[in-house]
């Protein structure tokens, strides 16, 4: 006997559970039963589970029977003349949707070629099996599955042109390419997602060749030519806000350029930009601690007596600045409204951020790099028919990763290039590297994509041919600028006292154990104990007893709760948060001893 369940609740028993999944199965096909619905015979249970609920992740496929799929000529025809659609299809039962329970049951063929009398489904096409962003990738079967992952996971990092209405938008955190580009080598799901509207990197001329070490360990080398004439130029953008906010005593905030006499009243220098409303203008430039929207908010802590009290009744400075590390012009301003009918104030920077050393670059195959160099044009290593590299990326990154379609794109992409046509990449159908490498002969370049080339700084040649070709590049949105940052004296926890962790909030760079050790083994025991200095702190410790006193501003003398008169105290030197450690311990009633002895 097989038990049967229905979205997991029990509902009885059949005697032969074969015919009866055949005749769910056709009678859905034929529309009698719902199609949301999926039917799974766990054989070694003797279960039947029958499916209908929500969220189950569903799949099409082409129906196969006897070894010959529904999907006929005259199916690709008819809907090529529109004169059928896909929900047709599904309708006629030669389309189905099956969940993962009912794969289990099923045998599907990766393409046509490959059927048997087997066979239950084919797979509409062999790139479905991958997700949008990872089809996108050129020739990626020719990839290990890691770096096709690495290089779906990087296209979601690069910049590029994410919304035609950005100029009206105030979306935080805003990378926009200057002039992005669509790529030569393309896959059928660059038509699909209608790429061209959002294009996220740039075609560029790369030779594959070591320089200087410049590019060593997947750095890579640009050319300040390439990025004069625009490479990898981008803006990136920032919305700051605020708004009156109401408080009880019908007491609102006000956006204003505050007073002198107002609490916490920075310089006359921060508020220098504001203009008569308390709002910065378009085009200010503007860099950290700059106030670019004024505003002043009540005295906090009201109370019955306070307002009679004149000092207390001042209001305090809340105004906007830019933040640590910041710096650009002011774009576009917005005044509007929240949903409470408050007046709110939204201010956008931008930044034109062009390539530097440490900003990162990456290919389509997962191929990451930061910026080694930038060479100037005439140091660059040019071809004998003069072409100039844009990128020189290092050979080392090759073997390892196995990355064969970055090489494969290098070649179609210069094919392309050179006669003129988008080259078609896509996943397990693209064009063939043996018609690509005859067009490239057949256009007079070698087939194999290397060429002669001549070092800039001394005009001799290269002894070896450099593998040069053109590829579709992205720089990503993880810029130096971003992350640049240093510390020398700045803000403390109030707990710890140790320094402020982050580079928004001028954070010190934490030393580790392993940071120790290097700093050891550099023999520079000075600099280790400055680091170590972030929170130290001098206390009065008991000989008798051993624990932390105190000084009785009083009596002029240190003291100590438990000691008797005569016990010697002594200042000794520790870190904050040890003694911090130590006053846990006592809130816990543990006596934590601190046994002195001399240094010497």
């Amino acid at each position: 006997m097989n038990e049967v369940f229905i979205n997991g609740k029990y509902s009885g028993t059949i005697e032969n559970p074969g015919d009866f999944v055949k005749q769910i199965k056709q009678e859905r096909r034929k529309g009698v039963i719902s199609k949301n619905l999926n039917v799974f015979h766990d054989k070694k249970s003797n279960e039947i589970h029958i499916s209908t609920s929500g969220g189950r992740a569903r799949r099409p496929l082409i129906i196969v029977k006897d070894g010959i799929p529904l999907l006929t000529e005259k199916h690709i025809k008819q809907l090529q003349n529109n004169e059928i659609t896909w929900s047709d299809l599904v309708d006629q039962g030669i389309i189905e949707y099956i969940d993962a329970g009912e794969e289990e049951n099923a045998l599907v063929s990766f393409d046509e070629k490959s059927l048997t009398p087997h066979h239950t489904h084919l797979e509409i096409d062999s790139v479905t099996m991958l997700g949008l962003t990872t089809s996108l990738v050129p020739f990626g079967n020719f990839n290990p599955s890691a770096r096709l992952n690495a290089g779906s996971k990087n296209q979601k990092q690069a910049l590029g042109f994410y919304a035609s209405n950005f100029p009206i938008r105030l979306d935080m955190d805003v990378n926009l390419l200057h002039y992005p580009q669509v790529p030569i080598v393309n896959t059928i799901m660059h038509e699909i997602s209608d790429y061209k509207h959002h294009p996220a990197g740039q075609n560029v001329v790369v030779a594959v060749m070591s320089y200087k070490g410049y590019n060593m360990e997947d750095a890579i080398v640009l050319n300040q030519g390439s990025i004069d004439r625009g490479l990898g130029r981008s803006t990136y953008y920032r919305p700051s806000l605020a708004e009156e906010l109401r408080y009880s005593g019908g007491l609102m905030d006000e956006v204003t350029v505050p007073d002198k006499d107002i609490k916490g009243f920075k310089s006359e220098k921060d508020y220098r930009l504001l203009e008569g409303d308390g709002i910065i203008f378009p085009e200010a430039k503007v860099a950290e601690d700059d106030v670019i929207i004024g505003k002043t908010s009540p005295p906090r802590f009201l109370s019955g007596l306070d307002e009679y009290n004149l000092a207390s009744s001042t209001r305090r400075e809340s105004s906007v600045s830019l933040r640590h590390g910041e710096k650009g012009v002011i774009d576009f301003i917005l005044l509007t409204e929240n949903s409470e009918g408050n007046k709110l104030v939204a201010v956008r920077i931008r930044d034109q951020r062009i390539p530097e050393i440490g900003d990162k670059f990456t290919s389509r195959h997962g191929q990451k790099g930061v910026i080694g160099i930038i060479v100037p044009n005439s140091d660059m290593p040019f071809t004998t028919s003069g072409i100039v590299p844009d990128i020189i990326f290092s050979p080392h990154s090759i073997p390892s990763r196995m990355t064969v379609a970055h090489l494969l794109e290098l070649i179609a992409g210069k094919t392309g290039s050179l006669s003129g046509r988008f080259v078609n990449g896509t996943t397990f159908n693209s064009e063939s590297e043996e018609a690509l490498r005859e067009e490239l002969l057949s256009l007079g370049f070698r087939e194999d994509g290397s060429e002669t080339m001549f070092d800039g700084a001394t005009g001799l040649q290269y002894k070896s041919k450099i593998y040069v070709g053109n590829m579709y590049y992205m720089k990503l949105k993880h810029m130096v600028a971003n992350k640049l940052h240093s510390r020398a004296r700045g803000p403390i926890q109030l707990l710890t006292r140790q320094p402020t962790e982050g580079r928004a909030k001028e954070g010190g760079l934490r030393l580790g154990e392993m940071e120790k050790d290097t700093f050891i083994a550099h023999g520079a025991s000075l600099l280790l104990k400055e680091r170590f200095d972030s929170d130290r702190t001098v206390i009065p410790v008991s000989e008798e007893t051993g624990i932390m006193g105190f000084y009785d501003t009083y009596n002029d003398k240190q003291m100590e709760p438990v000691s008797s008169e005569t016990a010697e105290i002594n200042d000794i030197e520790i870190s904050y948060a040890f003694k911090l450690m130590l006053d846990e311990f006592k809130s816990l009633g543990i006596y934590p001893k601190l046994i002195l002895k001399n240094k010497y």
